[in-house]
């Protein structure tokens, strides 16, 4: 927290004291408004799985107590003096990060989340100063200018939040990989981000395929906009896909037969990883070989990409399913997501907490 408490923001918090705790409601110290923030009233956050991964310390590096939440949309409160983008009352975002160094290649080219110096995540990070970062499932937050994304008139505010992970997560590499009309693009995981994909490639004008365990989800999956929808549980699927797309988003977080996906690549296809397994994946480089293949992974995308991604799903109705729920179901909301037991995001009233 800042050191400077003269003008700071106090801010309700759901806060986790340590590795898989429970949740405490509490409060933090928000720093001093800054010339070029923006101090953001929280109205909706968006519970990501990586929020999960976070709380329970499964990648490493847990700072406890911890505030996750990087998918915030809210209202203006205030702006600093030099502030020119947004003014009071104004409906914003902040998505996963809150600052980078602006001069490296990267960032001049609007990838900050590439940042060679490390970007600064919303929670679980340290910003350029050593200060602690405390995410969404706040009242409150203070973010840079240049960090906040503006939310389209005609998406509504619980739904976008999502939007602000989840979306750009898929949209990015959909772009990058030049999904759209002639393009076969196959979907892996009907989930939290499965589910929005499938929107953003149909809106893109690609042939849409969702590859999914099982046949429960085809229903939802077509109406989406998936043009097709096949169980990987039936071993015939791959025989009869061999070949076909020119690009496969895998969306899941478990270790998949890659060797399998690999195969229904056309030459010159791409494999492209947004779901990060625990565990290392194996396949044979024969696999990329015998078809010029690449595998590859994305990581969301830069701040004008995900304005880009919130102007676009405005535009084609793009939305989360969402389940809103109040401040106290956090810690069930959790239980249920690991157990999937979601359609397809939960997303946190602030005004419960």
């Amino acid at each position: 927290m800042c050191n400077n408490h003269q003008h700071t923001t106090t801010s309700r918090v759901l806060s986790a004291p340590h590795a898989k705790a429970k949740f405490e409601n509490t409060t933090i110290e928000r720093r001093e408004l800054r010339a070029d923030d923006v101090l953001i009233d929280i109205k909706f956050s968006g519970i990501c799985h990586s929020d999960i991964h976070s709380a329970f310390d499964e990648w490493g590096g847990g700072m406890f107590p911890m505030v996750p939440g990087h998918e915030i949309a809210g209202v203006v409160e205030a702006v600093g003096e030099n502030v020119t983008k947004y003014k009071v009352g104004d409906r914003v975002g902040v998505g996963c990060f809150v600052d980078s160094c602006g001069e490296c290649e990267y960032c001049v080219n609007g990838d900050e989340q590439y940042c060679t110096k490390g970007v600064v995540q919303t929670y679980n990070s340290l910003d350029y100063d050593g200060n602690r970062t405390y995410g969404g499932y706040s009242q409150k937050i203070v973010v840079k200018e240049g960090f906040v994304v503006r939310i389209p008139d005609n998406l509504s505010m619980d739904a976008a939040s999502p939007l602000l992970c989840a979306g750009i997560t898929t949209f990015s590499p959909l772009k990058h990989w030049n999904a759209g009309p002639g393009k076969k693009v196959a979907i892996v995981g009907m989930g939290g981000l499965g589910h929005v994909a499938i929107q953003f490639a149909h809106a893109m004008g690609a042939e849409v395929t969702v590859l999914s365990r099982s046949n429960n989800k085809k229903e939802e999956a077509l109406s989406f906009g998936a043009d097709h929808y096949f169980a990987t549980s039936d071993e015939t699927t791959f025989t009869e896909l061999a070949g076909r797309f020119d690009l496969i988003l895998n969306t899941v977080s478990a270790n998949l037969n890659v060797d399998q996906y690999l195969s229904l690549l056309r030459v010159d296809g791409t494999l492209v990883n947004v779901g990060a397994p625990a565990n290392p994946d194996q396949y044979s480089v024969f696999s990329l070989i015998m078809g010029r293949r690449s595998i590859a992974g994305s990581l969301v995308g830069g701040i004008r990409e995900t304005q880009e991604m919130l102007d676009f799903a405005a535009e084609h109705s793009v939305a989360p399913m969402i389940e809103v729920i109040d401040a106290n179901q956090v810690d069930e909301a959790y239980e249920r997501v690991l157990r999937s037991d979601v359609r397809y995001r939960f997303v946190i009233d602030i005004s419960t907490l």
